[in-house]
């Protein structure tokens, strides 16, 4: 199978980044045949400084390889290095509805968030998504809860173009992973780890020293109750520390349950920090490593650029074809 997925270098690749998604992505890249992707233009619905932008997206490249991902195995590259993203994102703005647009519910989110900056990016970001599956012929993205209604509208364009001018892309299918699917913050519970959130306690990035991982953890919110048991709905401070427990050590919900019967929360959340911050010791060493060999960084990132562009190129050829342009 293909499976496409992508990332914004926006903030940091937090512990719930990790486990809902590049965990498995290095799963995936194993048995299939896998495109990820640095999403910068994406990003750029948010202003962003021009020079803490190429750097983080720099780190975020590094971060990706130090987790695992394997340039051997995947495909590895920025978006705006593969400038067939944004020639087919134009192609399918042209089949795609405003009212389509204008009913997403993230756009809707982001819009009130951003009131001083309302840009046309917003609303137009699900065709730049689809343009980026539908360039890959991808069969399978993994997708959170936030972006099924993106795929929804993908899948919309992509039988939409190919009921117009005969088959041309793979209808993609939706692939969400069934545990650690969704990390919450450590500061409201109730809500996504998110990797803009400006509280700093709320999230844990994979490249937070460990004095900081602990730190949070020990401020992490749970409840009164005192019991440690997995309860989302009434306990979800103390169930979203047991997810990321699980996540890390290995050890199954019922599992960790059982370990941390009878004790208190501070000992809980100790332990929790502490297997994290075990976990995360040798991505954080190669991430080091990556980062201080720029130009190895930048031929990885180079060669991936390359392998996506060939991709690339023979489907926009072959949409281009389809609708009537000459020939280049």
């Amino acid at each position: 199978m293909r499976i496409y997925s992508a990332i914004q270098p926006t903030g940091c690749i937090t512990i719930g980044n990790y486990i809902g998604a590049v965990k498995n992505w290095i799963a995936l890249q194993d048995e299939n045949e896998c495109l990820f992707s640095i999403a910068n233009q994406h990003a750029l619905t948010v202003r962003q400084d021009p020079q803490e932008f190429r750097a983080r997206t720099m780190s975020f490249f590094a971060q990706f390889l130090a987790c695992g991902l394997d340039p051997e195995k995947s495909i590895l590259y920025v978006q705006s290095n593969v400038p067939e993203h944004s020639e087919l994102q134009w192609i399918l703005s042209c089949m795609t509805y405003i009212g389509e647009l204008d009913r997403m519910t993230q756009f809707k989110d982001k819009s009130r968030k951003n009131e001083d900056n309302i840009n046309a990016g917003l609303l137009t970001y699900p065709v730049l998504m689809a343009a980026d599956i539908l360039l890959y012929r991808a069969d399978l993205v993994p997708v959170g809860k936030d972006q099924k209604q993106h795929l929804e509208l993908t899948r919309d364009i992509a039988i939409r173009f190919n009921n117009r001018f005969g088959d041309t892309f793979v209808v993609p299918e939706p692939y969400i992973p069934k545990q650690g699917a969704k990390i919450t913050s450590l500061q409201k519970p109730t809500d996504k780890m998110s990797k803009s959130d400006p509280d700093q306690n709320a999230t844990v990035s994979i490249i937070d020293p460990r004095d900081a991982i602990l730190r949070k953890f020990k401020r992490a919110v749970t409840d009164c109750d005192n019991a440690i048991r997995f309860d989302a709905e009434n306990k979800p401070g103390v169930s979203n520390l047991l997810s990321i427990y699980s996540a890390f050590s290995g050890e199954s919900i019922e599992e960790a349950e059982k370990r941390f019967e009878g004790k208190g929360y501070g000992d809980f959340k100790m332990a929790v920090g502490e297997t994290v911050a075990d976990a995360l010791a040798p991505i954080q060493e190669k991430y080091e490593t990556y980062l201080a060999d720029k130009a190895e960084l930048e031929r990885i990132m180079k060669e991936g650029a390359d392998k996506a562009r060939y991709i690339a190129r023979r489907t926009l050829q072959k949409v281009k074809k389809k609708i009537g342009f000459v020939a280049d």
